[in-house]
């Protein structure tokens, strides 16, 4: 390397005085949308904090093509260097995880592990067509070549489903340090030079580094969770049946509603809804169930369905810095739904009760004839004169008592009263 290294701020001598540290980002599972915005969030994280390094440490079994190009992308492009380990013994980086093993700038493994089987498979599971297997091929050995990695095992891993061992990784140069643990980890890549993009050099002081966790958090296991490939088709199938059996036998909507939030959580687990979306969605269903609990109150169905909704909404909009604490995004969503079931009882109460204002007010009251005309008049009813009208032709007399039965115009139709009645 021709070049002299450059020694950033938080990387070098001019962060000396202070002792190093590390952000560290655990991925067990399946690599998901979560996942890949999970570790761009750690990388910017790190970015900001100026952390010597940011060390993802994998197993894993695969998972989404173009989550895993997100990731990688990240990776190429980081202004931390990023070390990725595959541990503990007996994990595995497969498929996405070779990948991105190979994109890091210090790619480890720990003891008893292996790396490779990139081979694109269908949602059948069988090996993808020819056109899918070579654009990963030429995506595998890009990322080799960027790293200066082995590009033979890389197209290997991908066409022949090829996949090595700890020992046979590190001869073949597919990773740089094969360690037992975090800490011998740490202390096998200190002083080793990594480039970042734009060919900056940073030598790496990471011997005795503080390790700071970069965790998904409880909103973050429940989206990874959703991801499930597994529960999208539990979730799409009962949420189907569930609105086919609301349009078949109507009733309270209790069907209809989990079937609609059932079919949200699928698409989202299979990424045809971006997360953005899916809350999204389920935000305005919430909105939509709330109003229906003020106009058809009933035994709070509608407010239980969108209680649940805005809960979904929120573990789905909300994510990384903007994430909302469990014990926010419960009580709300509960006070939410009870107020709805609330308002709705105070609607329907105030739908059932007598008029207040306007001429319905004045229907049934009796009052006293004050000027009388053949079958017109005059009455001093609730505050105002009124000019009367006999409904049924019948002459009114003064200081007679009259009820008052409908009303045209600005004139109120009465009805004389028998004398044993007034």
């Amino acid at each position: 390397m021709t070049a002299a290294p450059a020694l950033l701020p938080g990387w070098g001598s001019g962060a000396a005085a202070e002792r190093p540290s590390v952000l560290v980002a655990r991925v067990d599972g399946a690599i998901t949308p979560v996942i890949a915005e999970h570790l761009a969030d750690g990388l910017r994280e790190a970015e900001r904090d100026d952390r010597a390094a940011f060390l993802v440490e994998l197993d894993t079994p695969g998972g989404l093509l173009e989550s895993t190009r997100h990731i990688v992308r990240d990776f190429l492009g980081a202004d931390v260097p990023v070390v990725v380990y595959v541990t503990p013994s007996g994990a595995r980086a497969a498929s996405a995880g070779a990948y991105l093993t190979l994109s890091a700038h210090v790619a480890s493994m720990a003891p008893g592990t292996h790396i490779g089987a990139g081979t694109p498979v269908n949602a059948e599971g069988e090996k993808a067509g020819d056109k899918v297997v070579d654009d990963a091929a030429a995506f595998a050995v890009s990322i080799a070549e960027q790293r200066g990695r082995d590009t033979a095992f890389a197209e290997r891993m991908v066409r022949d489903g090829t996949s090595v061992t700890d020992r046979e990784a590190l001869s073949l140069g597919v990773v740089d340090v094969v360690a037992p643990d975090r800490a011998a980890l740490l202390d096998a890549i200190d002083g080793r030079t990594v480039t970042l993009d734009g060919d900056r050099h940073v030598v790496l002081r990471t011997a005795g580094a503080e390790t700071v966790p970069h965790e998904l958090g409880f909103f973050g296991e429940l989206r990874q969770t959703l991801a499930s490939p597994e529960l999208a088709f539990l979730f799409l199938s009962l949420g189907t049946l569930a609105v086919v059996y609301e349009f078949a036998t109507p009733g309270m909507g209790l069907a209809g509603t989990a079937g609609v939030i059932l079919l949200v959580l699928g698409f989202v687990a299979l990424s045809v809804l971006p997360f953005q979306a899916g809350g999204l969605l389920l935000l305005l269903l919430a909105a939509v169930l709330f109003l229906a609990e003020l106009f058809t109150p009933g035994i709070g169905v509608f407010a239980a369905g969108g209680t649940a909704a805005l809960v979904m909404a929120g573990v789905l909009l909300f994510r990384g810095e903007l994430a909302v604490d469990p014990l926010v995004l419960w009580p709300t969503a509960l006070v939410v739904g009870a107020g709805s079931v609330l308002a709705g009882r105070l609607a329907w109460r105030a739908r059932r009760a007598p008029a207040a204002t306007g001429i319905q007010t004045l229907v049934d009251a009796e009052t006293q004839v004050r000027h009388a005309g053949g079958d017109t008049g005059q009455v001093f009813l609730d505050g105002a004169w009124w000019a009367v009208r006999s409904a049924s032709g019948r002459p009114l007399t003064e200081g007679g008592r009259v009820r008052v039965t409908s009303q045209d115009g600005l004139v109120l139709i009465v009805e004389p009263l028998p004398e044993e009645e007034s």
